[in-house]
């Protein structure tokens, strides 16, 4: 075996097993998948998976860890970072579909919707802190800025209602924008 082949070899089924795992995942939820039924699903021996990530528990923190990749907010102006995260949580969304499979396993179990939950404190926060006018209410508008982009994206992605599918992203980010803006940089109620 050529050295050369075997990273490339070793990367595609790391990528093989990380898609069956959020598929598996996703629709049997964490208790109920198995590393034999990922293993199978990606076509290897789950031998392999046991070799790559450990346990479970690694496999799954792998693949429902994700970047989203937040552009720099500091030069957009203020009144415009509603708009901006809209913006990128829609092609995130639709050029994506680790993120779908990761709001589907949120969704359907307890570990899932504790690392969607890591994912948005963790890279949320700081954009809503950096535009929040208070920083005590940032984890609170936080939580309404995630209920907007998350419902969004169960309605359009998961569930997709009709309506909601529809709509072309330019809609989507008048209607939203304008709503995300509120919450980040609105006066408290």
């Amino acid at each position: 075996m050529n050295d050369s082949t075997s990273p490339r070899r070793s990367d595609a089924t790391r990528t093989a097993i990380l898609e069956a795992a959020r598929e598996r995942f996703a629709t049997d939820g964490y208790e109920r998948a198995t590393i034999r039924a990922i293993a199978k699903d990606a076509h290897i021996d789950p031998s392999m998976v046991m070799r790559y990530y450990g346990n479970k528990e690694g496999l799954f923190a792998a693949a429902i860890s994700y970047d989203l990749r937040l552009p720099d907010l500091a030069t957009t102006a203020r009144d415009e970072v509603g708009h901006a995260l809209v913006t990128h949580f829609l092609a995130m969304w639709e050029e994506n579909e680790q993120l779908t499979a990761m709001l589907r396993v949120g969704a359907t179990s307890k570990r899932g919707a504790e690392r969607m939950q890591g994912t948005f404190r963790d890279q949320v926060m700081p954009v809503v802190r950096q535009a929040c006018p208070d920083p005590e209410q940032a984890p609170a508008r936080a939580g309404l800025v995630a209920s907007q982009l998350l419902g969004l994206a169960l309605t359009r992605y998961v569930l997709c209602f009709p309506p909601t599918v529809a709509l072309a992203r330019e809609e989507v980010v008048a209607w939203l924008g304008p709503t995300v803006q509120r919450y980040l940089t609105a006066p408290s109620p």
